[in-house]
């Protein structure tokens, strides 16, 4: 059997002539194609506004934005500077356009939350990388085979470029400079790679670079464009290589949690990492021993990227197992009805404990998490508390459960700054009801 066959892909590719025309036609960003821009922009702000996946998949399912960009890489791959020119030019009106675009609407819009699909475009990670530099090299070779069928609209879904422009556009529409340094940021990383994606498909394929009459304006042509090659690469690859870091970081502090944490009768359920360099993590259940952290802190310096950090357990209720539990019950006599009764009791019993403590647990860790967001939000806020609060009348009514956040700020912050908090903080402790209190030192 023939394997090699099987990935030949070049008796299903056009005519060079023809790939190039096509692509060419796509860069520019005049009349219609401006227009149904514009259009897919207002309906991803729109999604991102509401939350709504589905929506924002349709925005970039009529997004022309892939064009320029490709038109950049096959002009590198190519040596075509004139179609580098315009395919810049055109990339540079598109990201304006949309960013104001989208400033206008999250300016007029009457809803001002900040959404989990807002906040899940403010950062870049190792995975964003792989997506756009792969879909790059499937957009390209979709583009140039006789037969396009449904690829082009898929690599626009996962390359991901509206909803990046859209959160910068949120950013600056209400002041949120790290939502528009880390979407443009995002926006950025999945230009470039797509761009090398591009480039690397047009010489795997071995397009013929375009020639010229002139033997010195061909080597200025190509002086020219490894120019700006270098000059776009290096940011990119130091952002790239920020990005790799912490993906390692991450992925070593699940693997230290898994490999030295881990002890019978107890559960990890949640960790983060403090600007002191400490490793939080919260357990639940069994206590773990004075030495089996130890033994944890110590072997830290053992993964690359955590060494120098420091580790706190905060421990949880000290209960034994429910299998432990069974295994005394079989030396009693009782019957297997009777066990299964405290069995059952005691499972009851241990699953309340553990939701009670996961509630009590669950606000100091959504403190912890929301630190950041919050800085955006409110800067002027300097610390939070977040509790769960009972409230008992004197008379016969009912008791009322809520959320209490107390906030401390420096100075005094206006009303419509307190409802916007308000509205946030209630999303995001997902509470029924939030009460609100101002401190001033």
């Amino acid at each position: 059997m023939d394997f090699k066959n099987y990935f030949n892909a070049n008796r299903d590719l056009e005519s060079q002539e023809q790939s190039v025309a096509q692509i060419s036609n796509g860069v520019s960003f005049k009349g219609a194609n401006l227009w149904i821009l514009i259009f897919a922009i207002l309906i991803a702000s729109l999604g991102l506004n509401i939350n709504s996946t589905a929506v924002i998949i349709g925005a970039m399912l009529i997004s022309p934005l892939m064009g320029p960009i490709i038109g950049m890489g096959l002009s590198i791959g190519t040596n075509d500077i004139e179609l580098l020119k315009r395919s810049a030019q055109n990339y540079l009106v598109a990201t304006l356009i949309s960013i104001i675009t989208a400033t206008i609407y999250f300016l007029l819009s009457p809803y001002q939350g900040t959404q989990s699909e807002l906040l899940a475009r403010t950062t870049p990670t190792l995975y964003d990388v792989l997506i756009a530099f792969i879909g790059g090299g499937a957009g390209i070779l979709a583009l140039c085979i006789r037969d396009k069928g449904n690829v082009l609209p898929g690599v626009a879904i996962a390359t991901a470029l509206m909803p990046p422009l859209c959160t910068a556009g949120y950013g600056l529409a209400y002041g949120y400079w790290a939502f528009f340094a880390g979407a443009f940021f995002l926006y950025f990383i999945n230009t470039v790679f797509i761009a090398l994606g591009t480039f690397i498909g047009i010489k795997l394929m071995k397009f013929r670079p375009k020639t010229f009459l002139d033997d010195k304006r061909s080597k200025v042509v190509r002086r020219t464009i490894i120019a700006i090659v270098v000059l776009t690469m290096i940011p990119a690859g130091i952002m790239t290589w920020r990005i790799m870091r912490q993906s390692l970081f991450n992925s070593q502090i699940s693997t230290f949690i898994h490999e030295n944490l881990q002890w019978e009768g107890s559960q990890i359920v949640a960790n983060s990492v403090d600007k002191d360099s400490t490793i939080r993590v919260v357990a639940v259940g069994r206590a773990l021993s004075k030495k089996k952290i130890a033994e944890a802190q110590a072997a830290i310096n053992n993964y690359s990227t955590l060494q120098g950090y420091r580790l706190r357990v905060i421990q949880g209720t000290v209960s034994d197992s429910i299998m432990a539990l069974k295994n005394k019950l079989t030396n009693y006599n009782l019957n297997s009805s009777d066990q299964q009764h405290l069995l059952e009791q005691a499972t009851e019993e241990n699953t309340k404990l553990k939701n009670q403590l996961s509630e009590y647990r669950s606000y100091e860790l959504l403190s912890q998490d929301i630190r950041g967001e919050l800085k955006i939000i409110a800067p002027q806020v300097k610390n939070i508390i977040l509790s769960s609060t009972v409230q008992v009348s004197t008379d016969t009514l009912p008791k009322k459960r809520f959320i209490t956040a107390i906030v401390g700020v420096q100075k005094p912050i206006k009303e419509a700054t307190r409802e916007q908090l308000q509205k946030w903080l209630k999303e995001r402790s997902h509470a029924d009801s939030l009460r609100l209190i101002i401190t001033r030192p």
